[in-house]
C-alpha cells in the first residue's frame, strides 16, 4: 500500500514545510501543530501553500534513489533533442536502451508518480479544508472571500499542474479530488480516462485564472500568466483551436508580461544577449526585471527549505575530464558554470539547428568552446593547465562532429547549453545549484499560438508569431510557407531546450516517434509504439488490493 502511504506522507510534508512561517504563531506551539490546527486561518494556508510549492520544484531536484538523475528528466529527455551522454541507471538508462530497461518495476517510475499523487493529495487538502466555515480569512489587505479564493486557485493550479503531467507520461490515471485520510484510504482505485483528466485539469485551471494574480503573490508561485498558458495548451489537445489562442492572447496582451528584448540585470555590462539575460543568477525573477517570467522556480542556499536543483549537474559537460595527452587542461571556474556530469546531452541535431547570427546559438547561449586562462584570468581559481604546445588565450573547440550514440558517447568535450549554468562561487565541487529558475515564460505561449494558428490553416498569422520570439533573437523573418508543425517543433528546440517538457511537446502533437527515431542516434531506433506511455509502477498496481488496475499495452 506504498502509493496511498505516500498520499498522507505528501500531506505531512506540506505541513512540515511550512512550519518555520508559523513557528511565531503564539497560539499555535510548532510541537503542537497539526494540519486541522494549521489549515485555521488565513496565514497557515499561506505556509501550506509554501508547503505544496516546495514540493512541486522537485521537478528540478534529484530523485531519492539516484543524485545523478533529476526528477522531471523523464520529461524532457530520450527525445530529438536531448540524449543520454553517461547513463547511471533509472531513467537516463531507460532513454538510451528502451526495451526491457522500460518495465513497471523500474524505480524511476514509482518515484515521478507517487511524487505527483503526493501533491496532488496534498493541494487536495488544502482545497477541502478552505471549505470549513471556521476559517479566519481576514489578513493580507485583502478581503476574506478574495483570500479563500486565491488560495484555492493556487492549490487547484497546482493540482492541474500534477495531472497534467501524469496524463501526458501515463494516460488514464486514478482521478482523487479529495483529501486521503487514514479514514479513506482506497485500495480500489480505477484508471480514468485520458479525457475525464483533462476535463478536470482544465475545470481546476478556469477556477485558477479568475482568482490567480497577474503577479505571483510570493515568488515561485503560479501566476495567472502560467495558468492561461496552461489552459490554452488544453484546449489545443481538446481540437478547440480558436479557444486555445483566446488564451494565449490574454497573455501576450498582458501589458506585465513581455518578451525581453533588450540586455538588463547582473552582466549588463559584460558581453552578453538579450536572450541569455534572465538565465543568470540574480536576473530570473520577474522583480529583478525579467518581464518574461510566467514562473520562476525558487532555490536557496543555506536557507531552511530552500532546497537545491540538479539542474547543472544533469546537463553540463565533464569538460574538467578533458585531457590533452597526459594534462587535465580546464579548471572547474564559477564563470564556466560549475560541475557537470552530462547525464544528458542535446543531440547533435539540435546543436545544429541555428542559422548564423541567431543569438540563441551562440557562445552567450551555447558552451562551444573554452579558452585557456591564467591565474588572474581564472582568478580566484587556480591558473589551467597548459598541454605542450599551448598558450593562455589558446581556443579548446568542443567536438559535436558525430552524433552520440550507444558505441561512441561518454563524451567530456560535448557541447551544452548554458541556461542551466550556475554554481557556488565558493564550492566549485558543489553537486547542486540554489539559482532561482525560469520554468515557464512568455514565449512559449507565442510558439503555442503559433501552433494553434497553424492548425487552423492561419499560416500568416502563426508566422507572425513565431518571428516575435526569433526577431528578439536576430534570426531571420520567415513566412507563412515556412510555417509546418515540423517548423514549429524546430522554433521550439531552439527557444526552449532544456525549458519545456519535450516529451509532452511531442507526444501532444503526435510526432514522438517520428523525430525520436530520426534524430536521436543514442536508442532512438529502439523506440516503439509502446514506450508513447510509462507503465504504471508494479507497486502501485500490486497496492489496488479491491480492484484489478490494467497496466498500459506492453507492460
Amino acid at each position: 500500500m506504498k502509493l496511498f502511504r505516500v498520499f498522507l506522507l505528501a500531506a505531512a510534508i506540506s505541513v512540515i514545510s511550512g512550519c518555520d512561517l508559523v513557528d511565531n504563531l503564539n497560539e499555535n506551539p510548532p510541537h503542537l501543530l497539526t494540519t486541522d490546527r494549521l489549515y485555521a486561518s488565513y496565514s497557515g494556508f499561506e505556509a501550506g501553500l509554501n508547503g505544496l510549492y516546495a514540493q512541486v520544484r522537485r521537478e528540478r531536484e534529484r530523485t531519492p534513489s539516484n543524485s545523478h538523475a533529476m526528477m522531471g528528466g523523464m520529461f524532457m529527455s530520450g527525445t530529438d533533442n536531448m540524449t543520454t551522454n553517461h547513463h547511471t541507471g533509472g531513467w537516463v538508462t531507460v532513454s538510451m536502451y528502451w526495451r526491457d530497461h522500460n518495465h513497471p518495476t523500474n524505480e524511476a517510475y514509482e518515484e515521478v508518480f507517487t511524487w505527483l499523487y503526493g501533491i496532488i493529495n496534498a493541494a487536495n487538502t488544502i482545497i477541502e479544508r478552505a471549505e470549513n466555515e471556521e476559517v479566519d480569512w481576514s489578513g493580507g489587505g485583502r478581503s476574506p472571500q478574495e483570500n479563500k479564493n486565491r488560495i484555492v486557485g493556487e492549490a487547484r493550479a497546482v493540482r492541474a499542474w500534477a495531472y497534467r503531467h501524469l496524463m501526458y507520461g501515463w494516460g488514464d490515471v486514478p482521478l482523487s479530488l479529495e483529501e486521503a485520510r487514514g479514514s479513506t484510504i482506497r485500495t480500489d482505485w480505477t484508471r480514468a480516462p485520458v479525457e475525464e483528466v483533462r476535463e478536470q485539469i482544465i475545470a481546476d485551471l478556469l477556477f485558477a485564472a479568475e482568482h490567480v494574480p497577474v503577479e505571483p503573490s510570493l515568488p515561485g508561485r503560479i501566476s495567472k500568466g502560467a495558468v492561461q498558458h496552461y489552459l490554452a495548451e488544453m484546449y489545443i489537445l481538446e481540437g478547440e483551436y480558436e479557444t486555445a489562442i483566446s488564451w494565449t492572447n490574454e497573455v501576450i496582451n498582458n501589458g506585465a508580461y513581455r518578451l525581453v528584448t533588450q540586455r538588463y540585470g547582473v552582466g549588463l555590462n559584460e558581453p552578453g544577449v538579450p536572450f541569455m539575460d534572465m538565465f543568470k543568477e540574480g536576473n530570473s525573477n520577474r522583480e529583478e526585471g525579467n518581464t518574461e517570467a510566467l514562473w520562476v522556480f525558487q532555490f536557496g542556499q543555506n536557507i531552511i527549505g530552500g532546497g537545491g536543483s540538479t539542474y547543472r549537474r544533469t546537463h553540463l559537460s565533464r569538460y574538467w575530464n578533458i585531457r590533452i595527452g597526459d594534462v587535465i587542461p580546464l579548471q572547474l571556474t564559477h564563470e564556466r558554470g560549475g560541475l557537470g556530469y552530462a547525464r544528458k546531452s542535446a543531440t547533435k541535431w539540435a546543436l545544429e539547428l541555428y542559422e548564423p547570427g541567431d543569438d540563441r546559438g551562440s557562445e552567450h547561449a551555447i558552451r562551444w568552446f573554452f579558452v585557456l586562462k591564467d591565474a588572474e584570468q581564472n582568478a580566484p581559481y587556480p591558473a589551467d593547465n597548459l598541454p605542450p604546445g599551448y598558450a593562455y588565450g589558446d581556443t579548446l573547440w568542443l567536438d559535436w562532429s558525430r552524433d552520440l550514440t550507444q558505441d561512441d558517447r561518454n563524451r567530456f568535450d560535448w557541447p551544452f547549453f548554458r541556461k542551466a549554468e550556475g554554481t557556488d562561487p565558493n564550492n566549485m565541487q558543489a553537486d547542486v545549484n540554489h539559482n532561482d529558475q525560469v520554468y515557464l515564460r512568455l514565449a512559449e505561449t507565442y510558439l503555442l499560438r503559433a501552433e494553434a494558428q497553424f492548425h487552423l490553416g492561419r499560416t500568416g498569422d502563426a508566422a507572425q508569431s513565431i518571428n516575435e520570439v526569433r526577431r528578439r533573437a536576430n534570426a531571420s523573418d520567415i513566412t507563412a510557407a515556412d510555417v509546418t508543425l515540423d517548423f514549429i517543433l524546430d522554433e521550439r528546440s531552439r527557444e526552449l531546450f532544456y525549458e519545456e517538457h519535450r516529451r509532452w511537446t511531442l507526444l501532444r502533437t503526435g510526432k514522438f516517434l517520428e523525430r525520436v527515431r530520426a534524430y536521436n542516434k543514442n536508442g532512438g531506433d529502439l523506440v516503439t509504439e509502446r514506450d508513447l506511455l510509462f507503465p504504471i509502477p508494479q507497486s502501485v498496481v500490486d497496492a489496488n488490493l479491491n480492484s484489478p488496475m490494467p497496466n498500459n499495452p506492453g507492460y
